[in-house]
């Protein structure tokens, strides 16, 4: 099948890589009841990723003639003969129009129906979002039948969850293999140990195996294994043995009890130097530091050393380690993070984060909780340091749900709990509320299908 690149700006470019099938068209029956029909429409369609209604339909309102479309058989009729190269230009239209991105030319782009009712192209290569001339006839027969709806967010988060367990779930395996060898190897290990001293006693063959123990030792405990009659374990009861142990343990009871009087004796002085200190600081005059008394000079260093660190251009793997180090409570380490990144943005703080969602992905980490200290922290941002940021937290959430920094269940404990909070009347939540309301209606929706 001859292949040529979508777009006619495009045809010189040997090297473009998106293609569709060259027009076949085909004229059937005669006078009144001719019709052009083009063969390989489905293809085409397939191509360009729109349905073959939508093509053949447009051929009908620009040419202001019938046209059907079967979708049983795949047959694109369309009334009276028509050549292919007038049909071609016409499909070039259809791609400028409901194809190609209006901004990159890139024909990877996807149909969306906005509430209003407006038809709109999403480019998947730039992330432009394209209007549609709502002036075209064609554009009343997509809202009509509207293209079919790709897997959603939420489906697509589902899976990514169920992923994500099995791989728990086969690591959790792996483990108990693991403890099982180490155990199997022990025992095997144990049970060679315990052999050696009776294969050497068989290969001897010596006098002393068959001599009757000395009457100082006492058979105390056999092994119930295959060895039993070979190998016996024997304590020490004579007089001399049972002194040394009793000495062993009185040395041991006076150990401790020497080293409970030196720690008295140290507490002691330690108590009494912090008793003066405390009698001196009562005497002086009193001098308040609010910065020392909440913390905010310690945090105001924090966000100073983060943003020095980001300066360099570091990797998140870099970014990471280099969190850990920093000395400071999880929270404070987070809500710092914020802090450094958003230093000086005034607005679209939600793009700003998608650019350095790495960095964020780094704060988040692996273990329990650490999604919630995001969102915290993204809280305490938005009262304390950028009141600004508050009208756009729901678009903040959105971006970072999108991008698999924030989880839903997660999203959602943490909203419960600010409402039912102390700060529940704060601005935050009212404008936080639409996106939980659009999270659960999704999970309803993907519920229901």
């Amino acid at each position: 099948m001859a292949l040529q690149n979508i777009g006619a700006a495009n045809s010189d470019d040997a090297f473009y890589r998106y293609k569709m099938p060259r027009m076949i068209t085909k004229i059937e029956g005669r006078g009144n009841g001719i019709k052009t029909n083009v063969v390989n429409m489905v293809d085409i369609a397939k191509a360009l990723a729109r349905p073959a209604s939508y093509t053949t339909k447009h051929f009908g309102c620009e040419l202001g003639a019938q046209s059907k479309f079967d979708e049983k058989t795949g047959t694109a009729l369309v009334n009276g003969a028509h050549d292919t190269a007038k049909l071609a230009g016409l499909l070039e239209i259809f791609i400028k129009k409901y194809v190609q991105c209006y901004g990159c030319g890139n024909p990877e782009t996807e149909i969306l129906i906005t509430k209003n009712q407006m038809i709109q192209l999403k480019c998947a290569a730039c992330g432009f979002i394209s209007d549609v001339d709502m002036r075209d006839k064609l554009t009343t027969f997509i809202l009509k039948n509207p293209p079919e709806s790709k897997k959603g967010v939420k489906d697509k988060k589902a899976m990514r969850r169920a992923e994500k367990e099995r791989l728990k779930e086969g690591e959790a395996a792996d483990e108990e293999m693991k403890k099982l060898k180490k155990e199997t190897k022990k025992k095997v290990s144990s049970k060679e140990a315990s052999m050696k001293p009776t294969s050497k006693k068989k290969a001897s063959g010596s006098d002393e195996d068959r001599a009757s123990p000395p009457k100082r030792h006492v058979n105390v405990r056999e092994e119930d294994d295959e060895d039993d009659d070979d190998v016996q374990w024997q304590t020490d009861t004579s007089m001399e043995a049972a002194q040394q142990r009793i000495q062993e343990q009185l040395n041991a009871v006076t150990a401790e009890m020497v080293m409970l009087s030196t720690n008295e004796k140290e507490k002691k002085p330690k108590e009494a130097t912090q008793a003066c200190q405390s009698s001196k600081a009562a005497s002086a005059p009193s001098v308040r530091d609010p910065k020392a008394e909440n913390g905010e000079g310690i945090f105001e260093t924090l966000v100073e050393e983060v943003k020095v660190y980001l300066k360099k251009g570091a990797t998140a793997s870099q970014f990471r380690s280099f969190l850990g180090s920093l000395s400071g409570s999880p929270q404070n380490i987070v809500t710092a993070v914020y802090e450094a990144l958003l230093d000086g943005v005034e607005k679209a703080f939600a793009k700003e984060l998608i650019k350095k969602k790495g960095y964020l992905l780094a704060a988040v980490g692996q273990e329990d909780g650490s999604q919630l200290r995001l969102l915290r922290g993204l809280e305490e941002f938005c009262g304390k340091s950028s009141p600004a940021a508050v009208k756009e937290v729901a678009l903040v959430l959105k971006a970072l749900y999108d991008a698999d920094v924030l989880e839903e269940e997660f999203i959602v404990q943490w909203y419960k709990e600010g409402v039912a909070g102390v700060k529940k009347d704060s601005k935050i939540w009212k404008n936080v509320k639409p996106f939980i309301d659009w999270l659960q209606s999704a999970e309803s929706e993907s519920e229901e299908d």
